[in-house]
């Protein structure tokens, strides 16, 4: 029997082995409660999108600012998220407001590295998964976590350009790789080594 604690979401896992009884690994469960709490502890910090504040960005980090005279739509101002409208949603303002951000920016560097490779995309969409960064269908439609515009650019630009590269490799073959590193013009493992280690703090951005 085993247990896990999934760092994205906190969600507590109990694998049991073939024919193993569900009753004897739930009483088994419940002994490790002071293990479960423990590894509890050591999750990713919330960091709900509430007045005040502060939230990454890109390279950066913005700060939600409400009360303002500015509009209901989220409006950034230098370092500076400007929320109008009333308090109720606020939370749901500043999220759709990510994930506009995140398609546009996505979007325009899918479109860059998609010229760089010679290959075409049908589509660039936004979801939030919690398995993968990002995904490329043999349709032609690539996908990505909108938590991607809160991560470093050369972070988010490498998983761009991984994706971009499956357009001409449905593989991770040493061809693929390469050409990762050819449409990144660096090398991408840095960044991959960012979103292990760093990668499961971001599911926490907005949660409360």
């Amino acid at each position: 029997m085993r247990l896990a604690v999934d760092p994205r979401s906190g969600a507590v896992r109990l694998t049991l082995p073939p024919r193993a009884s569900l009753r004897k690994g739930l009483a088994w469960a419940e002994e490790q409660a002071e293990w479960i709490r423990a590894q509890r502890a050591r999750l990713p910090e919330m960091r709900p999108f509430e007045p005040g504040a502060r939230i990454p960005l890109e390279d950066a980090e913005i700060q939600i600012v409400w009360p303002t005279t500015t509009g209901r739509t989220p409006l950034l101002d230098d370092d500076r998220l400007l929320c109008g409208g009333p308090r109720e949603g606020l939370e749901r303002r500043v999220e759709r407001w990510l994930k506009r951000e995140a398609l546009r920016v996505l979007s325009e560097e899918t479109a860059e590295y998609a010229a760089r490779a010679g290959v075409t995309v049908s589509r660039v969409g936004v979801g939030d998964p919690r398995g993968r960064w990002g995904s490329c269908a043999a349709s032609g439609a690539i996908r990505y976590s909108w938590r991607l515009i809160l991560a470093p650019s050369l972070v988010r630009r490498a998983t761009v350009a991984h994706e971009v590269a499956h357009r001409v490799h449905m593989n991770h073959s040493p061809a693929f790789h390469r050409l990762v590193e050819q449409l990144f013009e660096a090398d991408p493992a840095p960044a991959r080594a960012w979103l292990r280690k760093n990668g499961a703090a971001l599911h926490w951005v907005g949660r409360s």
